[in-house]
């Protein structure tokens, strides 16, 4: 049996060794690393080339290529903006994010944003695990025709699952050592992959490409933000909680924000670049295919010599923040209750991750339309929910109170039922201002009509994301700074 510990309190302890601890707050002489530690992780779980198909996906909103590109590098800087601010509170708490989140919801109050978080984690780990497993099918189908597609599956699939569950039931040292070959691995083949396929660019196309509508590229920034950013600013402080305290903050928000923008930033204009190259009214477009097979059309530009490599990091990068996802899906099953080891909740997250998985590879016959609805529903509450988190860390002045965070009886209180209400109340309406193609979410955009506005033309805009963050931080600034003095004057009591 292995002997459980904590991570490196001594130097020879192995990255083998399964890591001790769960949601607890992690001690003074257990802290360690530095804020350039961070880049990493985060480098190296958004560098998977999957990112150039958001190339694409932008420029289906009807933009030129320069609108595109702003709507890249906003969206991508913005969100991971909000995942380095969040970090600063595992930096201040030295717990995991969804623990902290209980100060400004209440220890009770805390499990319904949890039990989202878990959800969207799951979600995502589950789509990445889905992406692995169908890109090594596509690459391996390139290589060599006659094996056996469902054979390249099931052995793909095997090996990702190991590597994922694997690594989140050890924890964190080992996942932090992963992310660090990951990233110099990742980065240099991608630097390949960028330098084989830029023959592929007609720069001369580029200013064919009309202007789109300003709720368009509004559309083309939010969509960017939900698909990147916001699908990680729950679980940013898992992360940074190993920091020492003394750690300087800006230096935590500078390497979160620069490592997890960096490669996604690259790779998207690279594909913008890509599909913009393309004539109108070619026959057989790179934007359709990126679409329907993102892992293929990317494959189909390179030599045969480089496929090899090529899988390494389209199934590397996809498994790389799935590791990162599992690792605080665990973290957020023990946070919302579950009476269980840190280990054991990865594990159970690995279960639900395989029948998944399963289920979409093997028995579904679409995975792009699911996928984007998933980013719909669960985008507008995480979006209110990071919202209300910010503003209520920014009104702290002073650490975290680590025995209040487990006690419903202490000053964070049962439940904030000012914080739940609005965190409730912003999703409904956020929730009223999107749209979607999706039959069973006809719905979503009931208070256009209110409004006289019509959703078709501002549905997708992404307006109701908007709405939810900023508000959230509004509301929980005007309203939580009388409630936030007084647990604080308590605390130096």
């Amino acid at each position: 049996m292995t002997t459980t510990t904590s991570p490196a309190t001594e130097s020879n302890v192995s990255v083998f060794t399964i890591e001790e601890n769960g949601i607890d707050v992690i001690p003074e002489a257990e802290r360690k690393g530095k804020a350039s530690s961070l880049f990493w992780p985060w480098f190296a779980a958004n560098i998977s080339v999957f990112a150039v198909s958001y190339g694409s996906w932008i420029l289906g909103y009807g933009l030129s290529f320069w609108q595109a590109t702003i709507a890249a590098l906003v969206g991508t800087i913005l969100s991971f903006l909000l995942v380095g601010a969040v970090s600063l509170a595992g930096k201040r708490g030295s717990a995991p994010t969804m623990v902290l989140s209980r100060a400004a919801f209440g220890v009770k109050g805390n499990v319904a944003p949890g039990i989202l978080s878990w959800i969207l984690l799951v979600g995502w780990e589950t789509v990445l695990v889905i992406l692995a497993t169908l890109a090594a099918e596509t690459v391996i189908g390139i290589l060599a025709p006659g094996v056996d597609g469902n054979l390249v599956k099931i052995i793909a699939f095997i090996i990702v699952l190991a590597i994922i569950v694997g690594a989140g039931i050890i924890g964190y040292d080992l996942i932090m050592k992963i992310q660090t070959v990951l990233t110099i691995v990742c980065a240099v083949v991608t630097l390949g992959y960028l330098i084989l396929a830029a023959g592929q660019i007609d720069l001369s196309q580029i200013g064919n490409l009309s202007n789109g509508s300003w709720s368009s590229l509004l559309g083309a920034t939010v969509m960017v933000m939900t698909a990147l950013g916001l699908g990680w600013v729950n679980s940013a402080a898992d992360y940074s909680r190993y920091l020492p305290r003394r750690t300087s903050s800006g230096k935590v928000l500078w390497w979160t924000t620069f490592g997890s923008s960096i490669g996604p930033i690259i790779l998207i204009v690279f594909g913008l670049l890509l599909v913009a190259s393309q004539p109108e009214g070619a026959g057989s477009t790179l934007a359709g295919d990126l679409g329907a097979n993102p892992i293929g059309a990317l494959a189909a530009v390179l030599p045969l010599w480089y496929l090899i490599p090529f899988i390494i990091v389209a199934v590397g990068g996809l498994a790389s923040g799935a590791v990162l996802d599992i690792y605080s899906s665990g973290l957020t099953l023990l946070t919302i209750g579950l009476p269980v080891k840190r280990w054991v909740g990865s594990l159970i997250d690995g279960i639900i991750m395989l029948v998944g998985t399963i289920a979409v590879v093997w028995f579904a016959d679409d995975f792009l339309t699911p996928f984007q609805a998933f980013l719909g529903l669960v985008g507008t509450p995480i979006a209110a929910w990071v919202g209300i988190f910010l503003g209520d860390m920014v009104l702290r002045r002073r650490d975290y109170d680590d025995a209040a965070l487990f006690d419903a009886k202490g000053r964070y209180g049962s439940v904030n039922w000012l914080a739940v209400i609005t965190m409730l109340v912003l999703t409904a309406i956020g929730w009223g201002f999107t749209a979607s193609d999706i039959s069973w979410l006809g719905w979503l955009g009931y208070l256009f009509p209110l409004f006289g506005l019509d959703a078709g033309a501002y549905g997708y805009s992404g307006f109701g994301v908007l709405i939810a963050i900023v508000v959230a931080f509004l509301v929980t600034v005007i309203a939580s700074r009388g409630r936030i003095r007084r647990q604080e004057a308590s605390q130096l009591g």
